[in-house]
């Protein structure tokens, strides 16, 4: 089995790579996570993942070359509502802002994949469609206030309490939505020998 390194700091992708039961280790470098402006937004995630992987990989071979032979997993996630990506909220009422706008509504939450080994380099997409049922101004304000989703793609995580109240149907990998499409990476780690 290949040695895995995790190129994020988010704590729900380490749950899910410790629920697949994968082998790896946590080595963030900071990344640009902008993107050319024309850039269609089915590939940003994409993009920024890539750019992500490829800053481990400096910092690695700067600073750990013995774990060259290791194979990086990065990834990014976007959340989309009528052709635009929302951001992680940067203060409380911008996150009630993120969250009234996604009530009644269904948006689409798209995580790019890059796995990175050696001279090989693979990108992927997976999007899935979430709908909220109409959400109270409370309900908002009781979830920004006791949950503060400040470093969250559309100000939520469908895990925690909005997830359980709020969420109408989803369409497509619930894992995604927490960050990563665990089984589709995985299928792909296989399909290039490395597991």
């Amino acid at each position: 089995m290949s040695s895995f390194i995790l190129a994020s700091q988010s704590p729900r992708r380490k749950s899910l790579l410790e629920w697949a039961e994968l082998d790896f280790e946590i080595i963030v470098s900071a990344s640009d996570e902008s993107f050319p402006a024309s850039m269609s937004i089915s590939d940003v995630p994409e993009y920024i993942a890539k750019n992500k992987a490829l800053a481990v990989e400096l910092k690695i071979k700067n600073e750990q070359p013995t774990m060259l032979n290791h194979c990086i997993i990065a990834a990014d996630t976007v959340v989309v509502l009528d052709n635009t990506i929302m951001g992680k909220p940067i203060d409380r009422a911008d996150a009630i802002a993120s969250l009234t706008k996604l009530s009644g509504r269904t948006h689409q939450v798209i995580t790019g994949v890059c796995i990175l080994y050696k001279e090989q380099l693979e990108t992927f997409a997976e999007t899935t469609q979430v709908e909220f049922h109409e959400l109270t101004t409370d309900q908002i304000v009781y979830y920004v206030d006791h949950y503060k989703p400040y470093d969250k793609a559309g100000g939520y995580a469908i895990q925690e309490w909005i997830g359980v109240i709020g969420i109408k149907k989803i369409q497509g990998d619930f894992y995604n939505v927490m960050g990563l499409p665990v089984s589709k990476l995985l299928q792909k780690i296989k399909q290039l020998n490395l597991l």
